[in-house]
């Protein structure tokens, strides 16, 4: 990146464990602004790397999963700029013209980067080397190489599994194919999408269950034709006309939700909260959570609907709540697939039994995030079971006797959603680390302190 190199560079990895504490004191109250979408983030970065001119970008989430993604963007051949707080400038080399890169791309922990990176390197000629650190070298990558294999694109070499490091060898010439997921993914839809954009034909994505459609709506506000039409009872079918001119575009970037979402649950189990969240995005694609919370008694009040950056945004107020267990249906995790971890929290607190029904994508995300939240219940003493790809937690006065450790696998979510809980529960609440909370809420301790959170050394 050309300017402000030291502010914008990536992270080299995570430091020494920094274990952390919360627990019970003074209600949540006041005004919060979540940052940036992460989601969002990404995708402006890339966007902007593949429009010809320069992008603007405001609100912009500078976590390191998405200053990865900046350096991956410079390394292509964008120049990146950070000119203040949130505020970047990408001057972008369009469709088909970008640069081999020298080194390997190092994505840290950032999933979503590397997939939709994978993407894009793979509609160019070009050799890359995609890597990251321990959690993003357990993650399958297979999802991704598989459709991007049937458009041309060559593994070079890859670890077992399909997983970290990777090397591709992209294609000038994509062959627009007609993909069907086998499983609602923004980022394999997104990957498909961006390597067809320098495709000669027309690229077409089916999704049964339809998943974030981010990507969708930025490619068509930079000036792609994509199109995108109901498919089944609930999925899409995404069409995109290959090798659109991009033009650069300026991008205001809505709070994140899934940052949103530790405030929201806080002040739903935390007597005597009032909270309002700032320009929470509304897109119908992502507050999955909002609606089950909803469904479960909580007080959220939707003020200020508003369009900002081309998505639905709102500002709610949210108060404590009486909440009940609720079933949550399958085809709901598309809209909510990185909340549940703190929605589990908000079910430990809520009268009788709450399921969450087909979360098979839990287990491949930086953690198996199955398997953590469900040790995290245990370690709080909430009685809660696996069925299968379902999550059954039993809650209620009293059920959160709190008072234990858990532990984090360097996943962000796991680490913030237990923190929330220590906020609530008869004893404190600890985890092993808190470091990597870096990767997509930089600021969450300070903000969650201003709002009368307590946390301390573990």
């Amino acid at each position: 990146m050309q300017a402000d190199a030291n502010a914008a560079a990536p992270p080299a990895g995570h430091g020494p464990a920094q274990p952390l504490s919360a627990g019970a004191g003074a209600p949540l109250t006041g005004r919060m602004r979540p940052p940036g979408d992460k989601s969002i983030s990404h995708r402006a970065l890339i966007l902007g790397l593949l429009a010809k001119g320069r992008t603007t970008i405001e609100g912009l989430l500078e976590g390191d999963d998405v200053l990865r993604t900046a350096a991956a963007c410079a390394a292509l051949g964008a120049k990146v700029e950070r000119l203040g707080p949130g505020a970047w400038r990408v001057d972008g080399c369009g469709v088909g013209s970008l640069l081999e890169p020298k080194d390997t791309l190092d994505f840290g922990n950032a999933g979503t980067g590397t997939r939709l990176m994978m993407g894009v390197v793979g509609g160019h000629a070009m050799t890359a080397t995609f890597d990251g650190d321990a959690s993003l070298r357990k993650r399958p990558m297979r999802r991704i190489l598989d459709p991007l294999t049937q458009m041309g694109v060559r593994v070079v070499s890859e670890a077992e599994g399909g997983r970290c490091p990777v090397t591709l060898r992209g294609t000038s010439e994509p062959a627009p194919i007609e993909y069907r997921t086998p499983v609602p993914s923004a980022q394999l839809k997104s990957a498909i999408l961006l390597a067809g954009l320098n495709s000669p034909g027309r690229t077409v994505v089916i999704e049964t269950e339809a998943s974030r459609n981010h990507t969708e709506k930025m490619l068509a506000y930079f000036g792609a034709s994509v199109t995108s039409a109901p498919d089944g009872a609930h999925g899409r079918r995404i069409t995109l006309e290959g090798r659109p001119e991009l033009t650069a575009r300026d991008v205001i970037v809505p709070a994140d939700p899934s940052s949103g979402a530790f405030a929201l649950v806080g002040a739903l189990i935390i007597p005597g909260s009032d909270v309002v969240i700032e320009g929470m995005m509304m897109n119908p694609l992502r507050i999955g959570l909002i609606t089950t919370l909803i469904e479960m008694g909580g007080a959220i009040e939707t003020l200020n609907p508003r369009i900002e950056g081309g998505e639905d945004v709102a500002d709610l107020r949210v108060r404590h709540s009486a909440l009940h267990g609720v079933d949550v249906p399958a085809e709901r995790a598309p809209s909510m697939i990185d909340e549940y971890p703190v929605l589990a929290v908000a079910a430990a607190f809520a009268t009788g039994e709450t399921r969450m029904r087909g979360l098979a994508e839990l287990r491949v995300k930086e953690s198996d995030r199955l398997a953590a939240v469900a040790a995290g219940l245990d370690a709080a003493g909430v009685a809660n079971r696996i069925e299968g790809d379902d999550l059954i937690v039993t809650g209620g006065a009293g059920a959160v006797r709190g008072g234990g450790m858990v532990a984090t696998h360097l996943d962000h979510r796991i680490a913030m959603s237990f923190l929330v809980m220590g906020l609530a529960s008869q004893q404190p609440m600890s985890i092993d680390d808190a470091s990597m909370i870096a990767t997509s809420f930089p600021t969450f301790r300070p903000d969650m302190e201003r709002l009368g959170a307590r946390f301390s050394a573990a």
